[in-house]
């Protein structure tokens, strides 16, 4: 009966089959944009490289130099020796579900995100593959298909190993490059999961599983804990301790460190978020402070009644010691070659807003200690080592070297100097595509405006 259920669910599930991994765009086929005496941060290592000229080809870089001949009808970008272009930026954790959210991560310069759960079904049918042809601006979107032991927060449920080797079968013909985990899967569903994941290409990500545990989920396979958080209920903190107790013991935070380094596994480091949420915790004047920010503007007015109604305001307690140790934990991790990934979760939590709070992570960890390059990194360098880790055959991106996607941002300063200089770009790369700033700007006008008219005033 549960496996009739799966294949009727199937139907409902169905969305377009992705564009195959490295597909070249009708928009971007043919054409070459030049950068021309730009200031290079590779994000390869930490170096700038000086007056250069970088050749995009068909959506890829072709060339990194110092006196490249610029082919004729090429689009000139002029950089004229003062402007910095980097990476694009990727957040790696995101409930962004519209052509909208889209949009303001792009005017964010965020050019790869990855989707963790609750994509609709036109969001993975329509939207997606509009802005991966070119056809609708965006990031580059990557998919987590979640799966938990229950059905709240409108999961799908699997209760045995059969059913979890189905869905991973299902995801995958339906275009989700990952598996996420949540926390109530039974060990059994657990392992299979991971065993059909590798089978299907679909790595495991996601929460610290209870019946499980976050050292056995990792030893199996685990590719990515998606929040730093995940370690204070799986592993520091003994079940069932309330969030509000005191902070865990620093004296583990080597045991943990053993265990990613050996597991070679990723961990989301959302520090801006865990930050948001012990802000507002028990307090409601904090969140009708955020509906007052700037960027509220281009929330969708039904983010908006989400922020409002969130239950964190009627809290009691305090997390201030256990954010301290998050902060903590992630400058160990960082110091002991973990590599992190900046992620925000938005725009689920009231005051992580879509693009906007991927700035703030960055602050956080650099904030924690990582300093800027480090923390630069969890959003460029380190994300395209994931991806790459997780889908081998995939088009490389996170650094500005040739063959790589041109995923880029052009500054007006190094960012390497004060990380403030990635929230206003000059322009935007992605999936070929060419934004200037006033682009950029035209798409959060256009969002904004079209917000208000639907808000309730109105």
């Amino acid at each position: 009966m549960r496996i009739a259920r799966l294949a009727c669910f199937a139907l409902l599930f169905m969305a377009a089959p992705a564009a195959p991994a490295g597909a070249e765009t009708a928009a971007t086929r043919g054409t070459v944009t030049a950068f021309v005496d730009v200031n290079v941060l590779p994000m390869d290592a930490e170096r700038v490289l000086p007056h250069r000229t970088v050749l995009v080809r068909d959506g890829r870089i072709d060339a990194v130099g110092e006196a490249l001949a610029v082919p004729p009808g090429a689009h000139v970008v002029d950089g004229g020796g003062r402007a910095w272009l980097t990476p694009g930026l990727s957040d790696m954790h995101t409930h962004a579900n519209s052509a909208e959210e889209m949009k303001v991560y792009l005017a964010n310069g965020v050019t790869s995100v990855l989707h963790m759960g609750e994509a609709s079904n036109a969001f993975m049918g329509q939207v997606r593959p509009a802005i991966h042809e070119g056809r609708r601006p965006g990031p580059h979107v990557y998919a987590a298909f979640v799966v938990d032991g229950s059905p709240r927060y409108g999961h799908f449920a699997v209760t045995n190993a059969d059913e979890a080797r189905w869905i991973v079968r299902l995801a995958k013909r339906n275009g989700y490059e990952f598996i996420k985990v949540y926390n109530d899967l039974s060990p059994e569903a657990f392992a299979a999961l991971i065993e059909e994941g590798r089978a299907q290409g679909l790595p495991v990500v996601g929460h610290g599983v209870t019946r499980v545990g976050l050292r056995r989920q990792l030893d199996a396979g685990q590719l990515m804990v998606a929040h730093l958080e995940e370690f204070l209920y799986a592993f520091f903190v003994d079940p069932g301790q309330d969030p509000g107790d005191a902070a865990p013991d620093v004296q583990r935070i080597p045991a943990a460190i053993e265990l990613l380094g050996r597991d070679r596994a990723f961990v989301t480091a959302d520090l801006a978020t865990y930050a948001a949420i012990a802000r507002q915790w028990g307090k409601p004047e904090v969140v009708a402070g955020f509906l007052r920010q700037p960027e509220v503007r281009y929330l969708a007015p039904e983010r908006r009644l989400e922020w409002a109604g969130s239950g964190y305001a009627g809290r009691r307690g305090s997390l201030d010691a256990r954010l301290d140790f998050l902060r903590r934990f992630a400058k160990a991790l960082a110091d002991a070659g973990v590599p992190l990934l900046a992620g925000t979760d938005a725009p689920t939590i009231p005051g992580v807003a879509s693009g906007f709070s991927l700035h703030e992570d960055l602050r956080a960890l650099e904030q924690a200690g990582l300093g800027r390059y480090r923390a630069l990194a969890t959003a460029t360098r380190t994300p395209g080592e994931f991806i790459h880790r997780a889908m081998p055959d995939a088009e490389r991106f996170g650094t500005i070297t040739p063959g790589q996607r041109a995923d880029l941002l052009l500054l007006d300063a190094n960012p390497l100097d004060d990380l403030d200089a990635l929230r206003k770009p000059l322009g935007v790369m992605a999936n070929g595509h060419w934004y200037t700033r006033k682009d950029l700007q035209g798409l959060l006008d256009e969002i904004a405006k079209r917000y208000e008219s639907a808000s309730p005033a109105h």
